[in-house]
């Protein structure tokens, strides 16, 4: 999320980082769910990027969205860049391209998240509108080059646009051409944070085909179902990945604490400044021996800053991301939520996912990952397709949230909002197929008209 911490306890102990995440564990009474989502932001007329300065801009969407909100303005020097809800945790912050981002609160339910999200996205469009500015569901942006991308004015993606030419090919697609939608979740403690951990990794690639919607690059085809899922294998691979160690005994807390504590940094944030640390080590930091900061030792803010730059399939902090899920239009962005929530927040459906998934070599895991943004619901695993698995967990899911028995003003359960998935299953096509058939047929081989039909 968007708002670099402010803790400036410093840390003297190796015991304080992994305290940190033990901070995380929560009674399952007090289980919340959160939901990220990114959009990409365009000129109704045109159908450009939109720049963050100007009439038509992102500042002024943001400055109208405060208007509307009165949440906290973030600042970076004179620049607003973002929003943050002091009273419910929410947020609004700017990707590097000027995708526009919710960071949902922690909320009760998947219709609470339903409801936040159909607010934003209302006091979105009484923003824009007037501005001429249009918003798309997409893991990718369907025509814009790199080179048409705007900058967002913040110091932590000047640091990141320099360092990623170095560790990888699509760094850069990933920060100004890609959008995502995640669920973040909770665990009551450090067994149960590592059982999520492994279920959610190994079903990850399931949750990929699940919402794969990023088929074009620059107006065609890309032979991807997810392009946006691949950009990940060549962005920075020190820092992304399926995680093969969290599959191995001993994993907890201190584990995840020694990776991060090895994941090269890219900045230090000291009052309003960023200090580029890119490439170097946390562990040095650590003990002092940053030559950027002689003797200095790092403090709990700096600590959080550094793990929201990792950027693995599923993320640690204080609760679990799912990170595999591409941007979607408005209907499907709640499905992921109720997918997760589904799958890890019941004991009987957690242990029979453990159970489809435990034999699975590191390897196997590996190559699903790697086949599926190409090949979506035919990719296979021990013989069985990713349809299959899908089919398998959306019932398992299915079956918690009627179990859950959490309902709506209307009486309605929140299995509802797994219906655009089962549809998805029913015909055995992802939302990457249903665009590809569009562009091959009534669209006659254009992009543009997604600009109408998938745009909020």
């Amino acid at each position: 999320m968007a708002r670099d911490q402010i803790d400036m306890t410093p840390i003297e102990t190796r015991d304080e980082l992994v305290a940190w995440f033990e901070a995380g564990c929560k009674p399952k009474t007090q289980f919340r769910v959160g939901t990220e989502h990114e959009k990409f932001a365009f000129c109704v007329d045109g159908h450009r990027p939109v720049a963050y300065a100007g009439y038509h801009s992102i500042r002024s969407l943001l400055e109208g969205m405060h208007d509307i909100l009165g949440w906290d303005p973030i600042m970076e020097g004179d620049n607003i860049i973002g929003m943050f809800d002091v009273t419910h945790g929410g947020a609004i912050s700017l990707e590097p391209g000027g995708q526009f981002e919710l960071s949902g609160a922690p909320l009760e339910d998947v219709h609470q998240t339903a409801s936040e999200l159909m607010a934003h996205l209302a006091q979105l469009r009484e923003v824009a509108k007037p501005l001429g500015i249009g918003f798309l569901g997409l893991g990718m942006t369907p025509d814009w080059s790199r080179a048409d991308m705007p900058v967002m004015p913040k110091g932590r993606y000047k640091i990141m646009t320099a360092y990623m030419p170095k560790v990888g090919t699509l760094g850069l697609d990933m920060m100004y051409r890609t959008c995502t939608v995640q669920a973040n979740l909770d665990f009551s403690s450090e067994a149960d944070m590592v059982r999520k951990l492994r279920v959610s990794l190994a079903l990850q690639p399931v949750a990929t085909a699940l919402f794969a919607n990023s088929p074009f690059t620059e107006g065609k085809p890309n032979g991807f179902l997810s392009f946006r899922s691949q950009i990940w294998t060549d962005t920075d691979n020190a820092r992304a990945g399926m995680l093969p160690w969290a599959f191995e005994d001993g994993m907890g807390f201190e584990r995840w604490v020694d990776y991060a504590l090895d994941v090269p940094m890219y900045f230090i944030k000291r009052g309003d400044s960023y200090i580029d640390v890119s490439g170097k080590s946390f562990r040095d930091f650590f003990a002092g021996k940053l030559a950027e900061l002689p003797g200095e030792r790092p403090t709990i803010s700096d600590w959080a800053n550094h793990l929201s730059t990792i950027f693995p399939e599923v993320r640690l902090k204080r609760y679990l991301e799912m990170r595999g899920a591409d941007g979607v239009p408005w209907r499907r962005l709640p499905s992921l939520t109720a997918f997760w929530v589904g799958l890890l927040y019941d004991d009987d459906a957690l242990d029979a996912c453990w159970d489809l998934v435990k034999d699975w070599t590191a390897a196997e895991r590996q190559k699903l990952r790697e086949d599926v943004p190409r090949l979506g619901f035919k990719a296979e695993i021990r013989g069985r397709t990713v349809l299959t698995l899908a089919q398998e967990t959306l019932r398992l899911a299915a079956r918690t949230l009627k179990r859950r028995q959490r309902l709506d003003q209307n009486g309605r359960d929140e299995t509802r909002y797994l219906r655009p998935l089962e549809e998805s299953v029913g015909r055995g096509v992802t939302p990457a197929e249903e665009l590809l058939e569009k562009f091959h047929g009534k669209w006659n081989g254009s992009v543009d008209p997604i600009y109408d039909e998938y745009a909020y």
